[in-house]
């Protein structure tokens, strides 16, 4: 019954405290006397700075290409991605000998092509600022279970394909190669295409008229390459690596990658198909972050206040005044209520339109957890890992008495075993901010029409954000604690 009574008691506890600083009679307002609960209060304060994030786990379900400056900031920012192309377990093509697209008596695709879907609502920049783009074939499947981070280069670590496919295409957000007519028609969406019909040579020297023949091609005579993703991207077609060549100020978020390859079979009549192959959270899409590192290492000395920037450019880290806090708990039993909050500066230049977007959703992680957190999918749970989204320009963490509690024992149990404990583990006390993108939910439709949904993990942004907390050097950050004892 107590526990319970505390929940409650600790709301109304928090908005007394948030109003006013007489905490004498808190206890015997809240409760009846034969619980005789007693409430104290203390603020505390944690120091903050920035922090290079150097790279982020790059295994993501978003992908982003482009190249721009902070406005704000006058730092840049490029992305780059690899994705391998899903193969649906239960793929059905016409019979073989129904396929009219043939050079003699060779199967061949009439087309072939690669669309990028934008989507256009994050996107950032001029839709009509051309960007170049150069699509290289992997020689190689990347390995699903190994562990990738945004500054991995396939093409210094020997992914690329000297010899494969390798096209240019110049696009816009805005694709003007299509009529206002056609743009104006109920559910368009902007693209950007690259045509793959030049002659194609596999790595066995095997020469076909495009790579939509070799795809046609190899599924009649090898259909075990097509059982399913991973023998499709091992045997047959690695995925490409999609590297930026030039242009500065859009960055395109894609909201779908396909590979198209055309072509006709008769059933009574001649049917115009195709055969879409999408890259999607089933198979593996890797990203190449390159940032600006002395513009970021520029804002990182600002002892002004601390950063939070995305993609892979810079975290906040806190150091939490754990000790203290406990020093003061010692004769009592709960850790009621421990909130702080991180105010968001206003923005120099706020009538800017190109000014990166605030980070909408932050996490807040013990700074030994930054990278594993990620890398084994975990999701927070307001015990280690926290959550907080920006709102009336602050965002604000209330439950993170657990949190204390655990590093605390942590440090108990650490120095009982050894005396140099803390030289040894120097991040004990110390959280970061991270800016996040959280789960979404994809649905897949198979080609015999049954769907399946998945959920993907929260992982680092990739997309673009910038925004300064009050914080650094000069500027600590107040936590606010209740504590509360059963007499």
């Amino acid at each position: 019954m107590k526990i319970r009574l505390l929940t409650a008691i600790a709301f109304t506890a928090m908005a007394i405290f948030s109003c006013s600083e007489d905490t004498n009679n808190i206890g015997g307002s809240l409760t009846q006397d034969t619980d005789n609960l007693k409430i104290s209060t203390g603020i505390y304060q944690a120091t903050s700075k920035s922090i290079l994030a150097d790279s982020v786990y790059a295994r993501n379900f978003d992908c982003y290409f482009g190249m721009v400056k902070d406005p704000e900031t006058d730092t840049y920012v490029k992305n780059e991605y690899m994705a391998q192309f899903n193969m649906l377990e239960d793929l059905i093509m016409p019979k073989k000998d129904s396929i009219m697209s043939k050079v003699g008596d060779e199967i061949v695709a009439d087309s072939c092509e690669i669309w990028f879907y934008f989507d256009k609502a994050n996107c950032y920049g001029d839709s009509l600022t051309p960007m170049k783009m150069r699509v290289m074939e992997l020689n190689k499947a990347m390995d699903s279970e190994a562990t990738y981070y945004s500054n991995y280069d396939p093409e210094k670590e020997g992914y690329i394909r000297k010899d494969g496919l390798q096209k240019d295409i110049v696009f816009t957000l805005a694709n003007l190669t299509y009529s206002d007519s056609a743009r104006s028609v109920t559910g368009y969406v902007d693209i950007g295409r690259v045509t793959i019909n030049d002659s194609y040579k596999d790595k066995n020297g095997k020469t076909y008229k495009n790579f939509g023949s070799y795809i046609l091609q190899n599924y009649y005579d090898h259909p075990e390459y097509f059982k399913n993703s991973y023998t499709f991207v091992h045997n047959l077609c690695p995925g490409f690596y999609f590297k930026h060549i030039d242009g500065l100020g859009v960055m395109a978020k894609m909201s779908r990658i396909e590979m198209k390859t055309y072509f006709r079979y008769a059933a009574g009549k001649t049917i115009n198909a195709v055969l879409t192959l999408a890259s999607t959270s089933e198979v593996l899409q890797t990203v190449k972050v390159t940032n600006d590192k002395e513009g970021l290492e520029r804002l990182v000395s600002d002892d002004n206040c601390t950063y939070l920037k995305a993609p892979a450019g810079i975290f906040t880290e806190v150091t939490l005044p754990v000790e203290e806090i406990m020093k003061d708990n010692t004769s009592l039993d709960y850790l009621l209520s421990v909130s702080m909050s991180f105010e968001r500066l206003n923005s120099l230049n706020p009538n800017d339109k190109y000014n990166f977007a605030a980070p909408s959703t932050i996490l807040l992680l013990p700074k030994d957890s930054l990278y594993t957190f990620f890398e084994k999918e975990k999701t927070y749970d307001y015990k280690r890992f926290y959550v907080a989204t920006l709102s009336k320009n602050n965002y604000a963490f209330t439950n993170l008495g657990d949190l204390i509690s655990s590093m605390y024992v942590d440090l108990i149990l650490g120095t009982l075993d050894d005396p140099d404990w803390v030289k040894k583990h120097p991040d004990w006390n110390k959280v970061v901010l991270v800016p996040i993108t959280q789960p979404k939910t994809i649905t897949v439709t198979t080609n015999s029409g049954s769907t399946t949904t998945s959920t993907t993990p929260i992982s680092n942004q990739i997309g673009l954000s910038c925004t300064q907390l009050v914080g650094g050097k000069n500027s600590p950050i107040d936590i606010k604690v209740i504590f509360a004892k059963f007499l």
